[in-house]
């Protein structure tokens, strides 16, 4: 039992680590999706285990995908739908996971009688609204509460072909798209209006959907598109999660430690990666061989930086820039004020009340290095909050963490993972 608030313990020698993570959130449900819509049984290894992967597994079998778990051995076993979803109205309960709302909301559209799509009132709270117009306007009948879950159809199916989608709030939405695209009786030809923010994720989509043998169309920035048909099955391995593992990494860099993240080398698809080109920026050493990567820390100075592509490492970053020696200023993440939390507005407050100095930009935030003084941090029932700010309790005397369960989210482990960590530096 984890207690609340969570009280840390700051480490003391500089940690010489090495640490397996669980798979990645965001490779686990796309392949998920893709494995429950195809033809056949497919083999998934690696696959996370937690609040938002948990949501999907359940949402699938309620469309009627047979499923085999082992969550010891992290594999599923799921015997797809082949592109057929059932005759009875769907309920799908997308809990608080993003990707399992947004990449299931065509469905309920698909689907011969339709269905709702709901979730948790934080759920509720992110928007729908530009997915909703996109699906719209390939034919879905769909009815929402102005933009939000939940969501409504009387299903029919979807018609599908060219359509615009603005890309500025998240790329789930094209996402969603996409991965439903096949089910469309014309495919779905996308062109994203405005700037594409984590382009990467699209990246993965793109991955996994041609892993299961579906071919999408696409250029540099703009238009994606994929046919009708159905996915194959397939043997599929997930890559540990690199959002993940930026905490690790963050914490070798602020402590002039050494932690190796196994399982994720050159060759990883995840945008999140690119969190590591930061702190060889800031002075941090980064090696990686096929299948790890580790950071060495040294000193670290401040930068200026666009995580627009990354976002979810903007927390990260906020903890590992107040220990530097310069102020960091980052960019290009305005719309993460619609993630789980403010996480530009909450990055400001917890950092003011650890003594921190910081300054809220419309894109991000300029964080000021500072003595990290004790206080329990807020996490805003936000599982990157916890974790990011986790570091700090970890460097500093005194910090606490609220609600450290919000990380069952993504990483259930993560206290055990951070704790082995801090326990194998005395």
């Amino acid at each position: 039992m984890i207690v609340d608030p969570l009280p840390l313990r700051r480490l003391t020698e500089p940690p010489d680590a090495t640490v397996a993570l669980p798979g990645s959130k965001s490779l686990t449900n796309r392949a998920l999706l893709c494995a429950g819509l195809a033809a056949g049984r497919s083999e998934l290894t690696g696959v996370l285990f937690s609040d938002d992967t948990e949501a999907m597994l359940a949402a699938l079998e309620q469309m009627g995908a047979a499923l085999q778990v082992d969550r010891d051995a992290c594999t599923v076993s799921i015997e797809g739908l082949g592109g057929v979803l059932p005759a009875e109205s769907l309920n799908i309960d997308a809990r608080q996971s993003g990707t399992t709302g947004r990449f299931l909301a065509p469905l309920i559209a698909v689907a011969p009688n339709g269905g709702v799509l709901d979730g948790h009132q934080q759920l509720r709270d992110r928007p729908m609204s530009d997915q909703v117009e996109a699906l719209r306007s390939l034919g879905a009948h769909l009815v929402s509460g102005e933009g939000h879950l939940p969501l409504r159809s009387d299903g029919g199916g979807v018609r599908g072909g060219g359509v615009q989608v603005n890309g500025a709030t998240s790329s789930q939405f094209v996402s969603g798209l996409l991965l439903c695209g096949p089910l469309f009786d014309e495919g779905v030809d996308l062109e994203v209006m405005g700037s594409l923010v984590s382009r990467p994720y699209l990246d993965m989509t793109i991955a996994v959907m041609e892993a299961f043998g579906v071919p999408v169309e696409h250029d540099d920035q703009r238009r994606f598109g994929c046919p009708h048909g159905v996915y194959a099955s397939q043997h599929h391995a997930i890559e540990p999660d690199a959002s993940a593992a930026s905490y690790f990494f963050g914490l070798a860099a602020m402590t002039r430690g050494r932690i190796r993240v196994e399982g994720l080398g050159q060759g990883s698809i995840q945008g999140d990666m690119a969190f590591l080109g930061v702190l060889e920026a800031m002075g941090a050493v980064v090696r990686q061989g096929d299948d790890w990567t580790e950071v060495v820390g040294r000193d670290l100075r401040g930068v200026d930086v666009d995580l627009a592509d990354f976002s979810d490492t903007a927390p990260t970053l906020a903890a590992v820039a107040a220990v530097a020696d310069s102020p960091t200023r980052v960019r290009g993440i305005g719309f993460v004020r619609g993630k789980e939390s403010d996480r530009i507005g909450g990055v400001i407050t917890e950092l003011g009340r650890l003594g921190v100095d910081a300054t809220e930009h419309d894109d991000g935030f300029t964080i000021y290095p500072g003595r990290v003084r004790p206080e329990v941090v807020r996490t805003y029932a936000d599982h990157r909050m916890a974790m990011a700010f986790s570091l700090l309790g970890v460097v500093s005397d005194g910090v606490a963490i609220a609600d450290p369960g919000c990380v069952a989210k993504t990483f259930p482990g993560f206290w055990g993972v951070l704790e082995s960590v801090r326990a194998g530096a005395e």
